[in-house]
């Protein structure tokens, strides 16, 4: 018999649906389950990953939220079956290192997207380079974030950034309010490219980065790239599913 790990968001129908669910199949230790469910929307699922990933387990979201782009729809079907006869998907998490104006180290992982944001009413200056090569010399913005596939539909779609479908093995770089270049609308990058953004002027126009929901702030400096050991594997219906609500995402005016 699988054994289920259940978590859910604070909303009051995750939490009921999160108790019927345990009374229905019990609920195992995270270490000793064969899945983690997690029950809500998206966010639920993205800290169930930074709580849970390094058990080396997979991951079957159902949607009890808003949008929830990465969850299961769940109609009383029995659960064990479902999660039987659906489609593993893996997926690599940011690995940020960023450095402040003091020269303290910090590093974090990210499974939606590192974003770097201005921290005060003047406009941020980046130089970003992409495996050691300059490829923006001056990029005059509110911010600008690397996102993962998962997350390509999360802040960085807001950003009118790319939808990545989650098998692409891409990285969306997009700039939010860009003024210089203004016609700039960010680039598709291999998941084997290294990004180094440099905060220019970071003594006078202050910028803080943060690493999902992890801020670190005074930063003048950014390392990001994917994850090499720390795959996380999300299990989707196989009647419904993700490329689907890809496309329909896409095709939506």
């Amino acid at each position: 018999m699988m054994k289920f790990h259940f978590t859910s968001s604070n909303s009051k129908e995750s939490k009921n649906a999160k108790e019927d669910f345990i009374k229905s199949y019990s609920q195992s230790d995270p270490k000793e389950a064969d899945i983690i469910v997690p029950i809500g929307g998206d966010g639920i699922l993205l800290k169930s990953l930074h709580d849970f990933n390094n058990l080396n387990k997979s991951f079957f979201g159902i949607n009890y939220g808003s949008i929830g782009f990465l969850m299961n729809s769940f109609k009383g079907n029995n659960l064990e079956n479902l999660i039987k006869n659906s489609k593993s998907t893996e997926l690599r998490p940011l690995k940020m290192i960023a450095k402040d104006d003091s020269d303290k180290i910090y590093e974090s992982i990210a499974y939606n997207e590192v974003s770097l944001m201005r921290q005060s009413h003047q406009a941020s200056k980046f130089e970003i380079k992409i495996n050691n090569v300059k490829r923006m010399n001056e990029l005059i913005c509110d911010g600008v974030l690397v996102s993962t596939s998962a997350g390509s539909t999360a802040y960085n779609l807001s950003a009118h950034g790319s939808i990545l479908p989650l098998d692409s093995k891409l990285l969306a770089l997009t700039p939010i309010s860009a003024f210089r270049p203004r016609r700039w609308r960010g680039a598709l990058l291999s998941e084997n490219n290294k990004i180094k953004i440099n905060v220019l002027n970071f003594k006078e126009r202050q910028v803080s980065v943060t690493a999902d929901n992890i801020e670190f702030r005074n930063i003048k400096e950014v390392h990001i790239e994917s994850s090499k050991d720390k795959v996380c594997k999300i299990l989707f219906d196989k009647n419904h599913s993700i490329e689907d609500k890809i496309l329909n995402e896409q095709f939506e005016y």
